[in-house]
């Protein structure tokens, strides 16, 4: 019998799987929590004011493209299914659009303080001798900053692109939320760029930063 293969990629694809579904659950939680304050109930009568990560799960996003990367080799990239919402029942449509889409990235930043406390006490404590457990919460910290970051770039479909729009809304930025298809293939083509560098040097900084703060040297 051929035994199973256990590599360092696989581990990191079975830790990845459990954080991604969190985070985006209540990163899409929050957009919905706070539509939801703010008068839109939309998402709610959708079924997707909830942290069940099956509500918020996109065949392609969620399912495909993380299975696809780690099947090519390349980075893991996966998204949930956008939260609906109707700027129409907002009091104020541009500040309170600008709140709801600012949610999501600021959830992920608190989850990643969450999880930099939780790998702070285990690292001095008597657990820190696993390995594992520490690389799953430093994992948790990673990915939250980085998804709290990606967001906030302005191109749609991401959040920053109608953060953009909201605090500054005019001809132009009102042209960059038309992009559309073409946005997600800028995306990609930024991804695998060698632009994509200085994107994760600004990653490193936040996390030194966060480290530092943790009281990290």
């Amino acid at each position: 019998m051929t035994g199973i293969h256990i590599t360092a990629k696989l581990i990191s694809f079975i830790s990845f799987l459990p954080l991604f579904f969190i985070s985006i659950s209540i990163h899409e939680f929050a957009h919905a929590f706070v539509a939801n304050m703010k008068g839109d109930d939309t998402a709610k009568n959708l079924g997707r004011l909830t942290l069940n990560p099956f509500k918020h799960a996109d065949l392609f996003g969620t399912y495909i493209m993380p299975l696809a990367s780690l099947a090519s080799g390349f980075a893991l990239i996966g998204w949930a299914k956008p939260v609906p919402v109707n700027r129409s029942k907002f009091k104020d449509p541009y500040k309170d659009d600008a709140l709801v889409s600012a949610a999501g990235p600021v959830s992920n930043l608190i989850l990643a303080i969450i999880f930099l406390i939780l790998f702070t006490i285990v690292f001095h404590s008597s657990l820190n001798s696993s390995k594992y457990v520490l690389n799953f919460l430093w994992y948790g910290v990673f990915l939250n900053v980085f998804l709290f970051a990606f967001n906030l770039i302005p191109i749609p479909p991401l959040d920053g692109s109608f953060i953009l729009f909201d605090l500054f809304p005019n001809a132009y930025t009102a042209q960059i939320l038309k992009l559309g298809l073409y946005g997600s293939i800028i995306l990609m083509f930024l991804i695998y760029s060698p632009l994509w560098s200085y994107f994760m040097n600004f990653i490193n900084l936040i996390l030194s930063l966060l480290l530092k703060i943790a009281g990290f040297n």
